[in-house]
């Protein structure tokens, strides 16, 4: 018997795209990962809701102690077609409270966990994300404001933050938020912008300098967190692929304004034959185009500054193994693939598919 076995760590929502990718990669990185979720598969250790407080009480008890817990299941917004507000309410905010109090040990008192990681999502910066031209394009940080929700998923999120924090506040667990930007496979839901510039992994590089991280980076950043979520205690984190332009009103006023082609095209970025060149030059070799306006840009930097992430999949390093002719993503997102969010047929967001690039 191994007198020293792995942390166990909780996984919610192990089926879905970041606990899939979770389930695959914790092991390797000295971790016990027991995922949960309503859909069985191989990713999943035990198939019940985070509803369901007997269910989790039995899962919780059944591997004492675990030491941390990811809380990844939710309702996305490619589920706000097709489920009802209650449905989100009942999954995103009363299925994080069930989550928390197993957690912190309220309904038993039992072993607390020494972390939560919640996952989140830059929805919750709603209306803040898309200002109109002639405006700047929008710098998102912990900061900015999510008094105004776009859409049930990102109001049920800001919710369960909210909840997040009053349980750490009463209780003392430490409780991390990540509120992380895309980085589903899928192709995107916008029939304007996939059709702006045609190849959608043109469009998923582009989003990896505004809004896209790559999901083994996410999964570095849940590590992180649980490293260093002791000595943190609580906070919000925007995790997403550092972002290459800076915080200069000139250059988000281009960015907005009509001109973000022109400010892609000028980043100096490494060439397949070692010297530099310039995004742009990478992509007209690529026969890649660029998108004409961008409305927000996401800054991870207190991320990266407090919690120690190291993202390797930033844009500029993806645009270097386009020009070398090489894959530009994680194995672990080509591991993953596509997985979808509905078992039937609704678009770009079908269940099934290809494996992502």
């Amino acid at each position: 018997m191994n007198p020293n076995p792995p942390p166990t760590v909780l996984i919610t929502g192990s089926a879905g795209h970041l606990g899939t990718a979770l389930m695959f990669a914790l092991p390797d990185l000295g971790y016990h990962p027991v995922g949960i979720d309503i859909k069985p598969g191989p990713t999943t250790t035990h198939v019940g809701s985070i509803t369901d407080a007997a269910f989790l009480a039995s899962v919780f008890a059944a591997h004492s102690p675990i030491a941390h817990v990811i809380h990844t299941a939710t309702l996305h917004k490619p589920h706000v077609g097709s489920h009802s507000m209650g449905e989100f309410v009942q999954t995103n905010v009363e299925g994080t409270l069930r989550v928390l109090e197993q957690a912190a040990g309220l309904t038993k008192p039992n072993h607390p966990v020494t972390s939560l990681i919640f996952i989140s999502t830059t929805s919750a910066f709603g209306t803040s994300l898309s200002p109109p031209p002639p405006q700047p394009a929008a710098w998102i940080t912990e900061s900015t404001p999510t008094t105004s929700p776009k859409n049930i998923y990102g109001a049920t999120k800001t919710a369960a933050e909210d909840l997040c924090r009053l349980v750490h506040v009463q209780t003392g667990l430490p409780v991390l938020v990540l509120r992380t930007s895309r980085f589903f496979p899928e192709d995107d839901d916008d029939e304007a912008r996939r059709g702006e510039v045609g190849d959608p992994e043109n469009l998923k590089v582009l989003e990896l300098a505004y809004r896209r991280v790559d999901v083994s980076d996410v999964v570095g950043a849940c590590v992180c967190a649980m490293e260093r979520a002791g000595g943190v205690r609580w906070g919000k984190y925007v995790v997403s692929g550092p972002t290459p332009f800076t915080k200069d009103e000139g250059v988000l006023e281009r960015l907005n304004g009509g001109d973000a082609a022109a400010v892609f095209k000028g980043i100096r970025v490494g060439s397949g034959d070692g010297e530099l060149t310039t995004v742009g030059k990478v992509f007209e070799e690529k026969g890649w185009g660029f998108l004409r306006r961008v409305d927000r840009v996401y800054d991870s930097s207190k991320a990266v500054r407090e919690l120690g992430w190291r993202p390797e999949y930033t844009f500029e390093k993806a645009v270097e193994r386009v020009a070398r002719g090489e894959r530009w993503g994680s194995e672990l997102a080509v591991r993953v693939g596509r997985l979808g969010y509905h078992a039937v047929p609704t678009g770009v967001y079908t269940t099934g598919g290809t494996q992502s690039t």
